[in-house]
């Protein structure tokens, strides 16, 4: 049925089709006889699809003692027949009684109309409207009336308002009619706009009844038209009709579903004859909403009402909708026992219901649970099996979701799109390519690829199982991608560090006409991260404000970082300021970002302000590591330990090997060995090559050989493939000049094919990103310019310092090499670049060594500039000849 309304005439001038043109007649029986409808009518009805009708009105002929029946008798058969739903049996009576010298009148035809409804045979319907017509009795008004409702059922709305048109009379079932036909096909406005005809009609007579608001209430509810539903409420009140129970749920339910639950409990309330009806509708809304609180508060005045009402199979479910989280799994246990000591769990829907909401609440105990009923249920269908596998999939245990899978299929079920997108859900959990693969395969074979659902499903599967090339194939074969294909995407590139992919696809979003929500953004904001490009990122800050979109918690807290990130913790410090507060992931991301600033007293500061605040926030074991970082970079070596032990004691945050590795890190830098290895020893779990590897370097930085040599034995049996861990072993041999030990370790590279990662820096001017590698030697100005800066600064003691060149060459040679750095290369172009006066911002993916931070220091003195050095530790902010470091990093 199409949506789209033909030009209607609903009024008492519209032309009569010729279908509709009505003859009149003196002899009712002879055109009834004379014009073979009884013949039709067989021929029809015989063509249906019931082979008893069939065989019946082929084969049998009029009773004896049927055949002396008066109209009246002949009328109660055929209406008893109807009203028992007894379609068949009923156009048989009409049937017989064609044979009879009686003809049907206005209470005949209704009946047999919606007989014909009722086997939906539109043939045998038009038959009856055909000797309606020959009769005379289609301008009857109950006739008219069972035409535009048959009409109505076989979506022929057009020929019910012609219907309606030529009627010369009507009453108000007429109107409900034909507002129930608009309203059953999609046809929402026309309702509306025949119901406002009907109020100006003039006719005193015809009154809405509970019928009329029934019908139009589900209108507004389908349009979100509160205010005519309002305005409905408003003439239900007038006319006396809202203390019908049907009208009170038809209200209840539209505000409901119009999203007005504050209007839809005062219907609630003031309802004194409550159904099981009127609370589930209410309970609906709230779960919709996701007000758990609510929906268990109604649940239990329904059941302490003095109306006698109790949940039934409906409430349930209903009320299982919003149990989402480990905390309802009490109330969801509580359900299941009413649902048992009432026989509701026998339902299968309630069954299936009660699998999904213990697999959603996420714990080893309510997985177990969902187990039990799964295992309780006579039969299992696919759905039930989808609901068992899904859980186990999305709460940490793909494992078993996979072996669910191979029995579901074991047993004869074939995957549907749920299935299957559960499977993807778990191989991506497991990094299992091949058995994603096979998954993919099946869905090819069997022709599902065409769903968005399993497209999506497959494209996140290949992004997280780093395979970006086979993502993009699939992405780019999606027909009518979606929200969440786009969020994939560019969600995949930027946590496989791919930013400028992220990027690039986020545009191509926003050209394609579909606008970026809360994920895309904080992706994209993850992407300028990455590239350290600010001025991006101040424009992605742009479009959130615009679109509103500051409100979210992980939008702003993307925005915080990316400011941090990005060098400028006071435009951190003032999106922080702007927000609500009321998210412990806001306090976390500013401590964090003072701390890899090297402000370890503002990081402080706000960690007392979080707790002291009205919010009475919490931190979190992830909050913790924010604060030892700051300790760690700030050099407050007893605090951190401090923050340390209040974790456990005070907090009940149980260190996770992130903490240990902050603690250990921040002893190693402060030169405490000894108390390092004892907490390495003390640990309840074995150190990562993390831990090792931030003690190598302070071993190096220390000067401590004997313990460097051990820990870089010890990093080694852990990761032997990893480059950085030769590179950091050999810096060690190097500074202690132990040269053959220092060609071992090169040779043990080569050997595994390991290649050393290639210093770069780059610098943002203009929206533009310009990388220098070290030794570049593209534009000679560049080296004019460090050679003038380097005499600029030799005034103020600057000695370039060949320690740092880890290579056996003479000192002249090494001078040449430390020039060469790619971060004293960013400066030089940054300074010959960019206008008087403005800060340069350079990054690099390495630790910037000793020489050129004293460099840069000093080139900020005798320049007279502000110059922000982010290294891959932290930020090193140099102003008139000093650094935010302190010199400590």
């Amino acid at each position: 049925m199409s949506m789209t309304s033909p030009p209607l005439h609903v009024g008492n001038h519209h032309t009569s089709p010729p279908l509709l043109h009505s003859t009149t007649t003196n002899n009712h029986i002879k055109l009834v006889k004379t014009c073979h409808l009884p013949r039709q009518l067989k021929t029809l009805t015989g063509a249906s699809h019931s082979d008893h009708t069939q065989t019946t009105l082929s084969n049998s002929k009029l009773p004896e003692q049927l055949y002396n029946n008066n109209l009246y008798q002949w009328n109660t058969i055929i209406s008893r027949h109807t009203n028992n739903d007894l379609y068949h049996d009923a156009i048989l009576a009409f049937y017989h009684f064609l044979q009879t010298d009686h003809a049907p009148d206005n209470f005949t035809l209704p009946c047999v109309i919606k007989a014909c409804v009722g086997i939906s045979n539109l043939k045998c319907g038009l038959v009856v409207q055909g000797m309606a017509v020959k009769t005379g009795l289609i301008s009857d008004v109950y006739v008219g009336n069972s035409l535009v409702a048959m009409y109505g059922k076989f979506g022929i709305v057009e020929d019910a308002v012609k219907v309606f048109d030529i009627m010369p009379q009507r009453n108000l079932v007429t109107w409900n009619s034909l507002i129930s036909v608009f309203s059953d096909n999609g046809w929402f406005r026309e309702s509306i706009d025949l119901f406002m005809e009907l109020l100006v009609s003039g006719d005193e007579l015809i009154v809405p009844d509970v019928a009329t608001l029934v019908t139009l209430l589900p209108v507004c509810a389908a349009e979100k038209d509160v205010w005519f539903g309002r305005m409905i409420h408003s003439l239900g009140v007038k006319l006396g009709l809202c203390q019908d129970l049907k009208v009170q749920n038809a209200l209840m339910d539209m505000y409901v579903k119009c999203g007005y639950m504050l209007e839809a409990g005062k219907v609630l309330d003031r309802n004194e004859n409550k159904d099981v009806v009127s609370w589930n509708s209410v309970i609906l809304g709230r779960s919709r909403e996701g007000d758990a609180e609510q929906a268990f508060q109604l649940l239990h005045d329904m059941q302490i009402g003095s109306d006698g009402v109790k949940p039934d199979r409906v409430t349930i479910l209903n009320v299982l909708k919003v149990c989402l989280h480990r905390s309802q799994l009490l109330r969801v246990k509580e359900l299941h026992g009413y649902s048992i000591r009432h026989g509701i769990e026998a339902d299968q829907l309630v069954a299936n219901a009660f699998v999904a909401a213990y697999a959603k609440c996420e714990c080893g105990s309510s997985l177990r649970l969902a187990e039990n009923v799964f295992k309780m249920m006579n039969n299992m269908p696919l759905s039930s099996w989808n609901s068992l596998i899904s859980g186990f999939a999305q709460n940490g245990n793909p494992l078993k979701a996979m072996d669910s899978f191979v029995k579901m299929t074991s047993l004869g079920f074939k995957p549907d799109w749920y299935s299957i997108g559960s499977l993807l859900l778990a191989c991506t959990e497991l990094k299992l390519l091949q058995y994603g693969k096979e998954a993919h395969g099946f869905v090819i074979r069997n022709g599902l690829e065409t769903d968005l659902h399993i497209g999506n499903s497959i494209l996140s599967f290949y992004t997280q199982c780093d395979k970006p090339l086979s993502a993009k194939i699939i992405f780019d074969g999606l027909e009518n991608k979606n929200l969440v294909s786009w969020n994939a995407m560019i969600t995949g590139y930027s946590q496989k560090k791919q930013p400028l992919e992220a990027l690039n696809l986020f545009r191509m979003m926003v050209y394609s006409g579909i606008q970026p929500y809360e994920i895309a953004v904080t992706s994209v904001l993850n992407a300028c991260t990455q590239l350290s490009a600010l001025r991006l990122g101040q424009s992605v800050h742009c479009y959130t404000l615009k679109k509103n979109l500051t409100r979210d918690v992980y939008v702003n807290s993307s925005i915080i970082d990316m400011y941090s990130k990005t060098g400028c913790v006071n435009a951190s410090q003032k999106v922080f300021n702007q927000s609500d507060k009321n998210h412990i992931g806001l306090w976390t991301v500013l401590i964090t970002a003072y701390g890899i600033h090297g402000d370890g007293k503002e990081a402080m500061k706000l960690f007392y302000e979080m707790q002291d605040s009205n919010m009475n926030m919490k931190p979190d074991d992830f909050t913790f590591i924010g604060i030892l970082m700051a300790c760690n970079h700030g050099g407050l070596v007893k605090e951190g330990l401090r923050f340390f032990n209040e974790m456990q004691t005070v907090h009940g945050v149980k260190p996770k090997l992130e903490h240990y590795a902050c603690l250990i890190d921040m002893l190693g830098r402060a030169r405490r060995f000894d108390d390092a290895m004892m907490l390495i020893n003390e640990m309840p779990e074995e150190p990562d090559a993390r831990i090792w590897s931030s003690l190598l370097s302070s071993c190096r930085v220390h000067g401590n050989m004997e313990l460097g040599k051990k820990v870089a034995d010890k990093l080694l049996q852990l990761e032997p493939y990893k480059a950085e861990n030769y590179v950091l072993s050999s810096n060690l041999f190097a500074s202690f000049g132990r040269w053959d030990d220092v060609r071992i370790m090169r040779q043990r590279m080569k050997k595994l094919g390991l290649k050393k990662e290639v210093g770069y820096s780059w610098i943002e001017l203009e929206g533009k990103v310009y990388n220098f590698f070290a030794g570049d030697n593209i534009l000679p100005d560049i080296n004019d310019m460090w050679r003038k800066l380097e005499n600029d600064i030799t005034r103020y003691g600057y000695k370039p310092d060949t320690k740092c060149v880890l290579h056996e060459l003479t000192e002249d040679e090494k001078v040449d090499i430390l020039r060469g750095h790619s971060e004293k290369l960013a400066v030089s172009f940054g300074l010959l670049r960019a206008c008087k006066g403005r800060t340069l911002r350079i990054y690099k993916n390495l630790r910037i060594c000793e020489d050129c931070h004293n460099a840069i220091k000093l080139v900020s003195k005798a320049g007279d500039r502000e110059i922000i050095v982010r290294d891959n530790k932290r930020f090193h902010r140099f102003r008139h000849g000093r650094c935010s470091c302190a010199d400590y990093w």
